[in-house]
């Protein structure tokens, strides 16, 4: 995916791509991003103070990835957006999941008559009463609405193991529910960077998630900045980071 991300210098802009920029620097509430071939563009307003925490830690040079909002905007710029850039990276990641029929871990936020309400990262999920499990599908005699509810509210909060079935034309996500045993743990090998050394154990970063790993893990001789192979076990919303032998 990343190489499509890439900016070919001889193909025009367009508006809605993803695309990956330079920062070149901030001033004045507004984010600078070179893109390539003397295009120069730039992320303000309401946007830039959205994220402004996470511009400060950014340095020039550093690559971002945003996505084209306008062309030219009043000023000749390239108006960019990083927070829409991430929801776009993020539908395409399900769908990625929905092509490989990839199962994982939802939390249920909510509730309503038709079936159950959670989020994947920022994009909204829905898990329609008729894709439950027949251990979960509420049984109710007469087919009483209310007491459908009722009994759907007693999954807020628990965790359900689901797959991406559909999505809907406003970028909406249908799941559908399928049984623990079709869930296996994602386990992947990473590098870390170690963040801070605490009594209970070494606290390190792995892209945007952080994590401890216990001392009685070893790694007693290690120090803050290292970096370090690490072992990353995806189950859900849940990381367990651990030693890479």
């Amino acid at each position: 995916m990343k190489e499509l991300l890439k900016i070919d210098e001889f193909k025009p802009f367009q508006a809605g791509k993803v695309v990956e920029g330079e920062v070149l620097g901030v001033k004045k509430g507004t984010l600078f991003v070179s893109l390539g071939r003397f295009k120069i563009g730039r992320i303000y307003g309401a946007e830039f103070y959205k994220n402004k925490e996470k511009f400060e830690k950014l340095k020039p040079g550093d690559k971002i990835l945003v996505k084209i909002e306008k062309i030219d905007d009043e000023d000749g710029y390239v108006e960019l957006s990083i927070s829409e850039a991430t929801k776009v990276l993020n539908f395409q990641a399900l769908k990625e999941k929905k092509e490989k029929k990839e199962v994982f871990e939802v939390k249920i936020l909510g509730a309503n008559r038709g079936g159950l309400l959670t989020k994947i990262g920022e994009i909204p999920a829905f898990l329609p009463v008729s894709q439950l499990l027949p251990e979960h599908y509420p049984k109710v005699e007469n087919g009483d609405k209310n007491k459908i509810l009722k009994r759907l509210k007693k999954f807020v909060g628990k965790t359900l193991t689901v797959r991406v079935l559909n999505f809907l034309s406003n970028k909406q996500v249908i799941l559908t529910e399928v049984s623990k045993e079709s869930f296996v743990p994602k386990v992947e090998e990473k590098e870390a960077e170690v963040l801070g050394i605490t009594s209970y154990g070494i606290l390190v970063k792995v892209g945007d998630k952080e994590g401890v790993i216990p001392k009685n893990l070893g790694l007693e001789n290690v120090k803050i900045g290292d970096k370090i192979k690490v072992k990353v076990n995806i189950t859900g919303e849940k990381v367990d980071i651990f030693p890479s032998p």
